[in-house]
């Protein structure tokens, strides 16, 4: 068992001929990933690297291919149309990697989405997802760092995500399944949506969150893990010394409150009885003595 992604996954690629669209679309195949099919308006007939053939629109890719989840590479003015579309052709899972999608934009995508069950949707500005014992990824993380293991992992930052795996690895514990939800202000899945899915996940038996500052995501996921999560979690707060106003990075990272700060957040996840990661440099040591992993 895992989340959102697995050996019966059949990915599509939104944006497949684009530089960036085709080169992560190659790099999934060379995973393992069975990606069916592409699309790319005006590019219907084609195929991608001689095998993937390529639509012009969801629709037919999906009528044509039994596809069941859509990685997006569309730029940003016509991201949000491209999820819409994913959605509406009834794709189980949509990870749209785009950065730089207008808030407004999102907004409106995400109002749309949250009207509808059928459809999960990752980020956007987002790493994509990874499963690495079903040898599954969708989205641009390097699977050569990731092992299989019992540990989950959820975060708004993907560079943080590709550290945590790589100590998880190095110490030879592994992952389960890894989120990257991406930084944004607005996306389509949050901390708890994950959590909710690794508490029923049967190999996951403990968790990473990487959270940073802006928004009050990190507290919510605090209350959950509080209140109905008996799985042990490790949590790092990043950007404990932005300035007020100062945006560090992601859009959505910018201390706007006193909830977005990243010693509130810190705070909130103690009491909830996480455990404290200090440092990024500590994500690996963290979850090794969370777990009890002997050396």
């Amino acid at each position: 068992m895992s989340i959102l992604v697995d050996k019966n996954t059949r990915l599509l690629v939104q944006g497949i001929t684009g530089k960036e669209g085709g080169y992560h679309a190659k790099k999934c195949m060379e995973y393992g990933t069975n990606v069916v099919a592409g699309v790319t308006p005006g590019k219907g007939g084609t195929l991608f690297e001689g095998t993937v053939p390529v639509f012009n629109t969801v629709e037919q890719a999906v009528a044509t291919t039994k596809s069941n989840a859509s990685m997006i590479f569309v730029p940003p003015p016509f991201a949000g149309d491209a999820i819409v579309e994913a959605v509406d052709a009834g794709l189980g899972v949509v990870a749209c990697i785009t950065e730089g999608i207008p808030v407004h934009d999102s907004i409106k995508v995400m109002r749309y989405v949250r009207s509808q069950t059928h459809s999960r949707v990752i980020g956007p500005n987002c790493p994509g997802v990874i499963t690495p014992g079903a040898k599954c990824k969708m989205g641009i993380m390097p699977g050569s760092i990731h092992k299989p293991g019992k540990i989950g992992v959820v975060s708004r930052s993907g560079t943080l995500t590709y550290e945590a795996v790589g100590q998880l690895t190095g110490l030879g514990i592994g992952q389960s399944t890894c989120v990257g939800i991406g930084g944004d202000p607005v996306n389509g899945t949050t901390f708890v949506d994950v959590l909710k899915m690794f508490r029923d996940d049967k190999e996951t038996e403990g968790i990473v969150l990487i959270g940073e500052i802006g928004g009050s995501r990190e507290q919510e996921a605090a209350e959950y893990i509080k209140s109905e999560l008996k799985k042990p979690v490790a949590a790092l707060i990043v950007g404990r010394t932005a300035p007020p106003g100062r945006r560090m990075g992601h859009a959505g990272a910018i201390i706007t409150g006193k909830a977005a700060r990243a010693d509130d957040k810190i705070r909130a996840l103690s009491a909830a009885g996480a455990a404290i990661i200090p440092t990024p440099a500590h994500i690996g040591r963290t979850v090794k003595e969370m777990m009890g992993v002997k050396a």
